[in-house]
């Protein structure tokens, strides 16, 4: 379900095109995360001038912020060659050997989903990362001998969006972690208007703020409704993106003005009317939506979160009197209802 939601911000067929024409190539083209940008400057710059290789790197946060374009950049920055694989991609401690031994000196290797990696995997990923070598088992039993293979110098970076699922030992192997941020309205405001010119689409800067409040602070998603908004302007308007464009077609794709879809609504909706505002928890709230525990967890939530329209407690997630407001719905005085164990309706389950 999640993939069939504008406002979904993992990637899907249609955004790999799109995202591949408007990634920046440098940090000067690339909007926002100021402190991560202005860190890694000063971090590339200091391996050049020792002419060595950048320490790995972990960019961890929500889909869709430009882990992967942050990425594109570093090795455009350093002057050198970009390997990208994903997690899951890495089956076998064989398919990593035959990716780490094709990377030359200064490399950069990048995993997207490495919270996704095979453990065994992981650990043969420990001797590469700190000693640039890896280790191979020829034969069984006691006749086994261990050979090992040395590595060119290169930069693991690896993208999460789960960092909790990393072991220690893992984590601990990377020397520069960023966590990048949800993006503010007037930052993805600019990320508009500079793909509306890549794409050569008319947009006034009153339609891409109006665009960007309703972008749940993720630029791909940005990207998709711009994308989404021009064919309305096209068949409807006059090929010019205003705001009477925006609020037509948001309106057809049931984006309401804080960007919440029907599954954000439906959502918020069955917490209030089935569980009286919660607590409830999450495999609960799945069930009754007919929704996928971790999209609720990794996608749906985080919004919420931030809007402050839902909150965690120990007992299970509560609806907040923001959202009872967005909805049009009373606020009930005494709060979220404190559900008994008595009553069958406890939903401590997560």
């Amino acid at each position: 379900m999640d993939d069939e939601r504008f406002i979904s911000s993992s990637m899907n067929a249609a955004d790999e095109e799109i995202e591949t024409s408007l990634r920046p190539k440098s940090f000067d083209d690339y909007i926002g995360q100021e402190k991560v940008k202005n860190n890694l400057k000063i971090f590339i710059e200091a391996c050049k001038k020792r002419r060595d290789a950048l320490d790995h790197v972990l960019l961890y946060g929500p889909p869709g912020l430009g882990k992967t374009t942050m990425s594109h950049i570093i090795a455009n920055e350093l002057g050198v060659s970009l390997k990208i694989t994903s997690g899951p991609a890495i089956e076998r401690a064989g398919d990593l050997a035959a990716i780490l031994t094709n990377l030359e000196e200064n490399d950069v290797l990048f995993v997207d989903e490495i919270h996704a990696l095979n453990r065994s995997v992981e650990e043969k990923l420990y001797s590469a990362m700190e000693d640039f070598a890896f280790d191979i088992v020829l034969g069984k039993g006691p006749a086994a001998k261990t050979m090992r293979i040395n590595l060119n110098k290169f930069t693991l970076i690896g993208a999460t969006t789960r960092i909790g699922m990393l072991t220690g030992p893992f984590r601990d192997r990377f020397g520069v972690i960023c966590r990048l941020e949800m993006y503010s309205p007037e930052e993805l405001s600019v990320i508009i208007n500079r793909s509306a010119k890549i794409l050569n689409i008319e947009i006034s800067k009153e339609a891409s703020l109006e665009l960007a409040r309703r972008s749940r602070g993720t630029p791909r998603i940005a990207n998709r409704l711009l994308k989404r908004v021009r064919d309305f302007a096209e068949v409807i308007g006059k090929g010019v993106i205003d705001v009477e464009i925006v609020d037509k077609a948001l309106d057809f794709l049931e984006v309401d003005k804080c960007g919440l879809d029907l599954i954000d609504r439906r959502m918020l909706q069955a917490m209030i009317s089935k569980f009286h505002g919660g607590p409830v928890g999450l495999d609960t709230i799945a069930a009754a939506i007919n929704e996928d525990a971790v999209t609720i967890e990794d996608v749906i939530e985080p919004y919420l979160l931030q809007l402050g329209y839902i909150a965690r407690t120990p007992r299970g997630r509560i609806v907040l009197k923001n959202a009872y407001d967005h909805l049009g719905l009373k606020y009930p005085e005494q709060g979220p209802k404190q559900l008994s164990l008595f009553d069958g309706s406890e939903n401590n389950d997560d």
